[in-house]
């Protein structure tokens, strides 16, 4: 063995040990790796960087942009929704959900799918009267089987494409991946479909910010335009539709207040003053394509940018209390609108305009993202901290899945590169106003990235140094004796072995070369082995570090989160 190859190795035992220590970030320590190959001199200067320039790279932040998208649309949420209506049994919640997923993943990137299905899966587990955890660890497992049916479900499937790239001259194409990715997934939904009784249900959730303020029952107000669903529904029907979400305070017709009797008739342009929970709320106004108050005002004179909502709580020198809105002219004074109101204690049924507010009360402002903090000040009030909010935002329904169906369509047919088609993908659902430029950024994981970037050049270098070729010898040596099935088995339990310790990307980014030198040197095609190990680094159900999708449900599952929580002090 040559300094070079033991310094690699060096390198690479190294980040692995810090990686099972847990105290550094990966991403950090991505970068680390990349500075100690460098100061040892198995990666050179001008080779440092060439990983951030890379098609993998670019691949994962588009498909992330892409599942923000999508998952913003509401469209794949508004039809779990109606099935679960009649869906009830826990059992055939579990397999729906799990299933949901799996499909969802195979069509965006694992992660997104599985953000997208959570607050379906906490509704669920509300109505069943039964723990998160029953649903939420289930679904992240189902959407890691479900990443491994097509080349955008998860990294190390785009990762190992580009190796088979290299070495063969051609990559793996869209749909490659499927046959082994819909096996598994089958016997993954069978198993978790009973399995899920190995979960204790005695666990909680983790209470979150918005249910530590019990913000729950705002005011706002909605006009039914003609050829919304809502026209010609009584008000008993209407609330009955969307499982009684929200409630019906009062409507306004021709400038005249009614009471919401159960059998009033709903007709266009009647002003509906609408009660519930924020998500609820957005829900019934999207789905019945309601104009919420201030939405068809357009921005403000002179106003630029990216408009958007804020949540602000009244202050006691605030010049807003005494007054209403309307009397204030918030819109035409500040560029602002009120579009909600909650306050404590009371049930709201004015118009907003028309609400005398309060010190104390928590009001939703829509306007430009960069005066709404200027006219905070300015108003009194104080921002509360951050939550998700898409009161008051603008879903372009089914254009990011037709996007994103165009954008495989092209990729699968060979087409366009798959680099190319998805980032022209996810310029189009920014472009068309389907995601907001901020959300779009905020929807990449930078982290994801940066340890892309840093750990290709260092992975590169187990080939440059030789390192890969000596280990895959090795392993041709000790497999010599097992049949071809035996092989593939074996690096397949290699690589799940690794991947609980390191991020299942990084996890490839090792062990792909070496699994195609290992293929060679038994005289077989790579393609079998590297996809063994896009497969193994894949199935990562041990521990939280290995995949974010595991992370994810940590705190929401209460049940996931205890018994992950103890496998991550074991392996510290």
């Amino acid at each position: 063995m040559t300094l070079p190859q033991i310094l690699s190795i060096g390198v690479l035992a190294g980040m692995m040990l810090l990686f099972i220590w847990g105290r550094l970030r990966y991403d950090l320590v991505a970068v680390i790796a990349l500075l100690a190959a460098l100061a040892v001199g198995v990666v050179k200067p001008k080779e440092a960087f060439t990983g951030f320039s890379d098609d993998i790279v670019v691949i994962v932040a588009s498909a992330l942009v892409l599942s923000g998208a999508v998952q913003r649309s509401g469209v794949i949420e508004s039809a779990m929704l109606m099935l679960q209506r009649r869906v009830t049994r826990i059992r055939s919640q579990l397999l729906l959900l799990c299933g949901s997923v799996g499909f969802a993943s195979a069509l965006v990137k694992n992660i997104g799918a599985l953000a997208m299905m959570m607050p379906v899966a906490l509704q669920m587990a509300k109505r069943s009267k039964t723990s998160p955890a029953v649903f939420l660890m289930p679904m992240s497992f189902a959407s890691l089987l479900g990443g491994l049916i097509t080349l955008i479900g998860t990294s190390p499937n785009i990762i190992v494409s580009r190796v088979r790239e290299e070495m063969t001259g051609e990559p793996f194409k869209m749909f490659d991946y499927a046959p082994v990715g819909l096996g598994l997934t089958a016997i993954g939904l069978v198993f978790l479909r009973f399995g899920y009784r190995l979960l204790p249900r005695d666990r909680s959730a983790v209470a979150t910010l918005g249910e530590a303020m019990n913000i729950q029952d705002y005011a706002t107000e909605a006009e039914i335009p003609a050829g919304s669903p809502a026209v010609d529904e009584t008000v008993a029907a209407f609330r009955e539709r969307h499982d009684h979400e929200v409630s019906v305070t009062a409507i306004l017709r021709a400038g005249m207040r009614s009471m919401p009797f159960p059998d009033s008739t709903l007709r266009p342009e009647d002003v509906l003053i609408l009660s519930g929970a924020p998500d609820s709320l957005e829900r019934v106004i999207a789905g019945d394509g309601l104009i919420l108050e201030g939405q068809d005002r357009g921005s403000p004179d002179g106003a630029t940018g990216e408009v958007g909502v804020l949540e602000a709580v009244v202050g006691t020198d605030s010049p807003l209390i005494g007054h209403s809105a309307g009397r204030m002219g918030l819109h035409e004074r500040f560029g602002v609108n009120l579009i909600a109101v909650s306050r404590q204690g009371e049930r709201l049924a004015r118009r907003l305009g028309e609400i005398e507010l309060r010190a104390g009360d928590v009001v939703v402002l829509q306007g430009p993202l960069a005066l709404l903090f200027e006219r905070l000040g300015e108003l009194g009030c104080l921002p509360l901290a951050e939550r998700t909010l898409r009161l008051g935002s603008v879903r372009k329904g089914l254009l990011p899945l037709a996007i994103l169906a165009a954008a495989m369509a092209a990729t699968a047919t060979g087409y366009v590169p798959v680099a190319v088609a998805f980032f022209a993908a996810a310029a189009l659902v920014i472009l068309s106003g389907a995601l907001p430029v901020r959300e779009a950024y905020d929807h990449i994981e930078w982290p994801i990235l940066v340890m892309l970037g840093a750990l290709i050049p260092v992975s590169d270098s187990l080939r440059t140094t030789g390192t890969t070729d000596l280990i895959g010898h090795h392993l041709s040596a000790i497999a010599a004796t097992l049949p071809p099935w035996g092989a593939v088995a074996l690096i397949l339990a290699a690589a799940m072995a690794v991947t609980p310790f390191l991020n299942n990307a990084a996890t490839v980014l090792v062990m792909a070369p070496i699994a195609a030198t290992f293929a060679s040197g038994l005289g077989y095609r790579p393609e079998p082995f590297l996809m063994a190990t896009a497969v193994g680094a894949g199935c990562d159900f041990l521990t939280p570090i290995g995949h974010q999708c595991n992370t994810l449900v940590m705190g929401p599952g209460g049940t996931s989160s205890a018994i992950m929580r103890d496998w991550a002090r074991r392996f510290r």
